[in-house]
């Protein structure tokens, strides 16, 4: 509830004392850390690696700078920041920098209290709105951040530009008693990194030759990339002496993780009026794709693969379904593996492809993602798929590939209807053996899932073959094209 006090003089007989933003944050934590309450909700993975760093660099009363990929939480935790903070401060009413009523810093405060004394009207600020964010760009100027003089202003109130109140304060002044973030910290001009640490180190606010010892009150929070930060000249090495912890993020580190964030973070759509069942399998494939390329060679790892991409690869999976659902007039479906071939778009705009990956194209890199992250996950289900079968050795999917051989080909239509989509797997026979003997306790509405993702993946260890025509896939022996070559 917002407090109801209005002036100086009632804040003091109610016994308020002032307290910087980094004993505010500080004091919230502890309350949290002594009553077990997570101070980073929504935050996965990190529960033994980032999060410590963070809080104890909070206790420690540190500015901070998190340096890691993009896609890794950065923002977010700063954001989470502001949990920390206590949920109304006062301020002087009609202060630009927002200043604490029992320690002004601003001349219009210091006048004003002068002026009206204990009836110098106060205003209440929460905590949501003590939260500032700037991205560094290469054209951000002392002005943005710092200030300027206002011709304007001197002009009107007839001020010589030799007084202080025709300063025109920037986003750090106006932020004051906030939390501040600078993202891309080494993407900012070298006279700017100056300007800052003088800021961080002595409160000094230079503009355009006025020095004012306005020792502002901030909780800095700065975000890099591992590459900018460590390149020689990026970064003015004085700033990067007064930042107190430098935490370094990383990317989820199992499927689990990576999993609990993508649904956590997908914005699927409230008025879908369709029940689409998602398979298990099909929520590890997505995430399985970020961590192919995470490793690809034709994709370049310095720029990262963000948790983004799975995010809005599950979005798109789903509405891949949906518009097939609606196409077929029906109210429900389940996911297909043809439908990861939806989430191709999701995948070409994030990634950063190598010299050779734009070569080869950014759709033909974004399947073969698929495909690997298929070919990874098979071994998790299915027995081992060896490259030459020794003679003796039974070959579990000896059985499927001859079906395929006595067969010209089987196709799966893209938009085929449930009905239509279950007949035309339960023809291939030796699909539901191999997922009787080996997936014995799979769910039923699975099974058409696991059938397709069986092709897909023999597909990828050179068992089957296939191929795109206009309304689907068709798959077929290995060999079959040589024989009718042949035969010709």
């Amino acid at each position: 509830m917002k407090p109801t006090i209005k002036t100086i003089g009632e804040l003091k007989k109610a016994g308020y004392s002032y307290k910087s933003i980094k004993d505010e944050i500080r004091s919230n934590l502890i309350k949290n850390l002594q009553e077990g309450k997570n101070s980073f909700e929504g935050i996965h993975g990190y529960e033994n690696s980032v999060i410590p760093e963070l809080e104890r660099a909070l206790l420690s009363k540190h500015n901070i700078n998190l340096l890691g990929l993009r896609g890794q939480a950065k923002t977010r935790m700063a954001r989470l920041m502001t949990q920390l903070l206590d949920e109304y401060i006062p301020v002087i009413a009609g202060s630009e920098i927002n200043d604490d009523p029992l320690k002004p810093l601003s001349l219009f405060a210091k006048n004003i209290i002068e002026e009206k004394g204990d009836d110098t009207p106060i205003e209440w600020m929460h905590r949501d709105e003590r939260f500032f964010e700037k991205l560094a760009t290469p054209d951000v100027t002392i002005s943005d951040l710092i200030g300027d003089i206002d011709p304007i202003k001197a002009a009107n109130m007839k001020l010589s530009y030799a007084d202080e109140r025709v300063l025109h304060f920037g986003m750090i002044p106006r932020a004051n008693r906030c939390i501040f973030v600078i993202n891309e910290l080494p993407d900012l001009q070298a006279r700017i990194q100056v300007a800052l640490f003088n800021i961080l180190e002595e409160g000094d606010i230079q503009i355009r030759g006025f020095k004012l010892r306005m020792p502002l009150d901030l909780q800095f929070v700065f975000t890099a990339n591992p590459e900018d930060y460590t390149n020689r000249g990026s970064i003015v090495t004085p700033l990067k002496d007064r930042i107190g912890s430098q935490i370094l993020t990383h990317y989820p580190e199992d499927i689990e993780t990576a999993k609990t964030i993508t649904q956590q973070e997908a914005g699927l759509q409230s008025d879908r009026n369709f029940d689409i069942h998602v398979p298990e399998i099909a929520k590890d494939l997505i995430e399985q794709i970020g961590f192919e390329a995470r490793e690809n060679e034709f994709i370049d790892h310095k720029s990262g693969i963000s948790a983004r991409m799975s995010i809005t690869a599950f979005e798109n999976l789903m509405s891949t379904a949906e518009r097939r659902i609606i196409l077929n007039k029906e109210k429900k479906g389940t996911i297909r593996f043809s439908d990861s071939m939806g989430v191709i778009p999701s995948i070409t705009g994030k990634v950063e492809l190598v010299y050779e990956g734009e070569e080869e194209g950014a759709e033909y890199v974004a399947e073969k993602l698929i495909g690997s992250a298929a070919k990874s996950l098979f071994p998790l289900y299915f027995p081992k798929i060896e490259k030459l079968s020794k003679e003796e050795d039974e070959d579990p999917y000896d059985n499927l590939i001859a079906w395929f051989f006595n067969q010209s080909e089987f196709e799966l239509l893209d938009e085929s209807s449930e009905k239509e989509y279950q007949e035309m797997l339960s023809k291939v026979g030796p699909l539901d053996e191999l997922i009787s003997k080996y997936q014995k306790n799979l769910k039923k509405e699975d099974h058409n899932f696991m059938k397709e993702f069986i092709l897909w993946s023999l597909v990828e260890f050179k068992r089957l073959s296939k191929s795109r025509f206009s309304e689907g896939y068709a798959f077929k022996d290995q060999f079959s094209s040589y024989l009718t070559d042949f035969d010709e």
